[in-house]
């Protein structure tokens, strides 16, 4: 295997990252050095073209992309997050192609053709199931898994009634767990997403992204794939949002989202509440509404999420970017919550939290009246 050039590592536990640190070159977002592949998934076409993408890679079978002891689970792997998120991939094969209802983001939320990411956002809940780095995981059985999003779809048939999702189209999400713009960059999965949902006719595919990725333009999505391009202030975003792409590319992508065939949202998410936080929202409002243009503020609509912490999150972030939690964990603000599958989180007090939405909306309302509140919370 070829030698793979690293970065220096990323400060011990304990230790903050310095603020006035030296600039360095960005690193790639993917140097895929080994790749943990259960045999099946390795076998299949797409896992053979995706290991053919990195041929220097070294390959290691094992018996479930669950079990990978190095990278789940191994609290030591805190110094090396961000290294492993760069380094490793993982191939698996889906075993679960339930199509399960949502109702919020989306109508239903489609079987995962991956999960994991690439990217370091301080506050995603993705790592909180397989724990530490979690790494891309890819799916290869992604026939299987359109096969059972398009047997939904024919069994719904066509949306009768308007909701809150979309008008006219059932909505799937297929990014519940990962960013596609990333996943594009490792195999043709999403492509393969795009080509389905353009032909469903009762159906359209939606994912979350935070990452430009202009590869996805050439694709001639149809109208049936939605864009959900996640935004908050860009100091903050430079702090919390690690490894992703900056908001000024997010904000400049929209115009060509649309001009390419999809549907473009935005999400405001998550919405942390620090010093100055509405002046900076407020300049990010100006900022969407100077950045968009009349064909994309037609159809923009939002989401607004304030944000939900984790305790055991809270304690992994300390080992490795402890500056990012003086703003995320913030015991004077926020009371805990139990969430459906018994972790303990943080949110802020609901009483605030009310009086917080109501400001944020009043923002949207008076910098961006074109663009459609979908749901806040």
């Amino acid at each position: 295997m070829d030698t793979v050039t690293t970065a220096p590592s990323l400060p011990d536990s304990g230790s903050a990252i310095p603020a006035s640190s030296p600039v360095r070159p960005a690193r790639p977002l993917l140097e895929i050095s080994r790749i943990y592949a259960e045999p099946a998934a390795a076998a299949s076409e797409r896992g053979r073209q995706i290991l053919a993408r990195w041929p220097d890679a070294e390959v290691v079978e094992v018996p479930s992309h669950w079990q990978i002891p190095e990278l789940h689970g191994d609290e030591r792997n805190v110094r090396r997050w961000v290294r492993i998120k760069t380094e490793a991939l993982v191939l698996g094969t889906k075993k679960t192609l339930t199509v399960r209802p949502n109702g919020r983001s989306a109508d239903f939320i489609a079987p995962s053709h991956a999960n994991g990411c690439a990217m370091a956002c301080v506050y995603c809940y993705v790592p909180r199931r397989k724990g530490f780095s979690n790494p891309v995981t890819t799916f290869t059985n992604i026939e299987q898994i359109s096969a059972a999003i398009a047997k939904h779809s024919t069994k719904q048939g066509m949306k009768l009634e308007p909701n809150q999702c979309d008008p006219d189209l059932w909505i799937y999400d297929v990014g519940e767990n990962s960013d596609c713009s990333v996943d594009a960059m490792i195999s043709d999965n999403v492509r393969d997403l795009v080509e389905l949902f353009r032909s469903l006719p009762g159906a359209k595919g939606s994912f979350a992204t935070k990452y430009v990725n202009r590869e996805l333009l050439e694709w001639d999505p149809q109208g049936k794939m939605r864009v959900r391009v996640s935004l908050m202030p860009a100091e903050t975003a430079k702090l919390v949002d690690v490894r992703t792409s900056p908001m000024a590319e997010r904000l400049a992508l929209l115009d060509d989202l649309v001009e390419a065939g999809y549907e473009a949202h935005v999400n405001f998410s998550p919405v942390i509440i620090e010093d100055g936080w509405i002046e900076k929202w407020t300049e990010l409002l100006r900022q969407l509404d100077a950045a968009t243009s009349p064909a994309t503020k037609a159809q923009l609509a939002c989401e607004v999420i304030f944000l939900t912490h984790n305790r055991a999150l809270h304690e992994v972030n300390t080992g490795w970017h402890p500056k990012a939690e003086e703003v995320l964990w913030r015991p004077d603000l926020q009371e805990g919550k139990v969430s459906q599958n018994g972790q303990s989180n943080v949110r802020y007090r609901w009483e605030d939290k009310l009086q917080y939405v109501r400001q944020f909306l009043d923002l949207v309302e008076h910098y961006a009246p074109w663009c459609r509140v979908r749901y806040a919370f």
